[in-house]
């Protein structure tokens, strides 16, 4: 199983920070998209590695055109001699209705048109193909040399969707390279509606398990004692609240026959009562949300659980410290 990690937004520290996660034996870099752009430290990171990949975890695709992630899409890979995993998501509407003032409608729907349109463009460039593409949601019918990149050598990115309902997990199914799932999701769900609504999207697009990729950010309460851990699993249980009361997120509470707690976190959360949410998520709930113990501990209880399902997953929760990091990697390698 390859694991993942996340790099800095600090420009000024990511070179070297990259340099030492991969020499560490991390398979991948993630940077994310919330108070800093996720780009600008995966190009710093390309210049400093030469074999992780480098992952948007995610980049808002809402928030921009099909024609602006098609071109950074290019640069960073070309950048990074072909390293690139371009993680996409919707985000949701008050986000890019409120704070991005983009258009919001359909997202699954959307954003299945958002990256075919990403392909046709790329079709263009790589392939020498007209750019003919009319959708309900994107229109890209102009393309002149002037503006077609010439240093295509290392071609398209691969592109990973995250998704959490059927619907949006179906479309990374057909039209993706890799699904990045949800942190707040659990092997029920996973077996029984992730796995399902991919196949799905594989047969549309006539695709197999082995051509993709699942990675998945297992929820870790990490301490080497009972003092660690009790403090690692009371933030832990305020983060699966947190999520818990957003309505979207009930069918993953349902999976585990908790449903009913959905409606008070909501409530909750409106009343601002953010720590005391987490009282609501009991002993036999976080445990299907999360792993607990040390670096070893974290790593063989994910091999047991996800295993079979997933090909990647991400130290991001655990926040291991170097010598735990390679503990962790090291243990998730191993053959089971």
């Amino acid at each position: 199983m390859k694991v993942d990690s996340m790099i800095t937004w600090d420009l000024d520290r990511v070179g070297p920070e990259a340099r030492a996660l991969e020499a560490l034996g991390y398979a991948g870099l993630k940077s994310i998209e919330t108070a800093h752009d996720p780009f600008l430290p995966l190009m710093v990171a390309s210049q400093t590695t030469s074999q992780v990949d480098l992952i948007t975890g995610i980049a808002v695709a809402f928030a921009r055109s099909p024609m602006t992630l098609a071109n950074i899409g290019h640069d960073l890979n070309a950048a990074s001699k072909g390293r690139l995993i371009l993680g996409l998501g919707s985000q949701i509407r008050p986000h890019i209705v409120k704070r991005f003032s983009m258009p919001w409608s359909a997202p699954a729907a959307r954003m299945r048109e958002f990256i075919l349109a990403m392909h046709a463009i790329w079709d263009t460039w790589y392939d020498n193909k007209p750019l003919e593409f009319i959708g309900k949601f994107y229109t890209h019918t102009l393309m002149t040399p002037f503006f077609t990149p010439t240093n295509t050598h290392y071609g398209r990115p691969k592109i990973y969707l995250a998704a959490v309902g059927p619907h949006m997990t179906e479309v990374a199914g057909e039209v993706a390279d890799g699904l990045l799932v949800h942190g707040f999701t659990t092997e029920a769900y996973l077996r029984n509606v992730t796995l399902p609504a991919l196949e799905r999207g594989f047969a549309k697009a006539g695709k197999k398990r082995a051509d993709f990729e699942i990675s998945y950010p297992v929820f870790s309460i990490k301490g080497r004692d009972e003092r660690e851990l009790a403090t690692a699993a009371k933030k832990m249980r305020e983060q699966v609240a947190f999520y818990g009361s957003t309505p979207a997120y009930k069918p993953v509470l349902e999976s585990i026959g908790a449903g009913e707690i959905q409606a008070e976190l909501n409530a909750m959360s409106k009343q601002g009562r953010w720590a005391a949410m987490g009282d609501v998520i009991s002993d036999e709930v976080l445990d299907k949300f999360a792993v607990s113990g040390g670096p070893v501990e974290l790593a063989t209880q994910i091999k047991l659980r996800y295993g079979d399902i997933i090909d990647r997953t991400s130290a991001s929760y655990t926040e291991l410290n170097e010598s735990e990091g390679a503990e962790f990697i090291t243990t998730l390698k191993q053959p089971s």
